[in-house]
């Protein structure tokens, strides 16, 4: 069995994220316990990640290094081999090789499971052949945006929207840091209406229009890179009568004034991704303007808040 697994990602100002590995090399070795430190303090000069696991043969290690395709290879044979011969010992043999240009933070999410929530089915294309009879299907391919239906946050949205949807007929909605697009996604499933949202991520943007497109949905969405409200189509799509944010605390007090002005007599907001310690911070100013809390889904320790404005609607 191997044992002592480890994992130290190291990264530098101006380097790729170490989670993606397009571009990258790898460089492994065994060495004696005795010389890991020194060879792992060389490495990680320019290393983007050290892997290192003790070997059934007692006293042996192996080491392996991530590295830019542009570093220098030679720089580090050489290195080792003189690391080791300072030791008295030959050089080891090295494994050097190109990993695959996978997208791994893509690759780790295919195997999420199907996320069920009442007549919302949140699933991957490797579950397309699993939809249960009924349900409305949402496809939300893996990718760096954030909502995959698994996070305690959407799916606490996503019960919400199920619940509203059995209560209650909408036909202005925002989705405020819409993120994969999945809250957008379901309401325009659940309601068949026109649905915008909203991002200051534009990587978030592209993947959610690419999931609208992928849901048969681009003619009930739009999708636009914006900080709360701040975009002429956000605020010409305005009053609404549903608003969805699953954001953070911080933001969802700010946008409190904003999401008043933008929302007509009798509209809903659902409120997430906020703590149970943040509730009573984030509701604060909602109440002060007006709004009621009219129900809480609390998953762990998220709440997601669904709030009325009173008034005719």
């Amino acid at each position: 069995m191997l044992e002592g697994w480890l994992w130290d990602v190291r990264r530098r100002a101006g380097q790729r994220r170490a989670e993606d590995a397009a571009g990258t090399w790898r460089l492994a070795f065994v060495v004696p316990a005795h010389l890991l430190a020194p060879f792992e303090n060389a490495l990680a000069e320019a290393a983007d990640a050290i892997l290192t696991n003790e070997l059934p043969l007692v006293g042996l290690w192996r080491i392996e290094a991530l590295f830019p395709a542009a570093s220098d290879r030679d720089y580090w044979r050489q290195r080792i081999a003189a690391i080791a011969a300072a030791e008295g010992l030959a050089a080891p043999a090295l494994e050097v090789a190109p990993l695959p240009d996978v997208d791994w933070v893509a690759e780790s999410l295919k195997a999420l499971p199907p996320v069920r929530v009442g007549r919302l089915f949140v699933h991957g294309s490797h579950d397309a052949g699993r939809i249960p009879a009924g349900a409305r299907a949402i496809r939300i391919e893996a990718g760096r945006a954030f909502g995959t239906g698994q996070h305690e946050t959407t799916r606490g949205c996503l019960i919400a929207l199920d619940q509203l949807a059995r209560r209650r007929r909408f036909r202005r909605i925002v989705d405020l840091g819409s993120g994969s697009g999945i809250l957008a996604l379901a309401a325009a499933s659940l309601w068949r209406v026109p649905v915008i949202g909203g991002d200051v991520d534009e990587e978030a943007v592209r993947t959610a229009r690419a999931n609208a497109r992928a849901n048969g949905l681009s003619a009930w969405t739009q999708f636009v890179r914006a900080a709360g409200l701040a975009h002429p189509w956000l605020r010409a799509g305005a009053p609404y009568d549903l608003a969805l944010a699953n954001i953070l605390a911080g933001p969802l007090i700010t946008l409190a004034k904003a999401v008043r002005g933008a929302t007509a007599p009798g509209s809903v907001l659902v409120l997430s991704g906020l703590l149970a310690r943040q509730e009573r911070q984030v509701l604060a100013p909602y109440r002060s303007l007006g709004f009621v809390l009219c129900r809480r889904v609390r998953l762990g320790e998220w709440p997601t808040l669904i709030l009325l404005r009173p008034g005719r609607g």
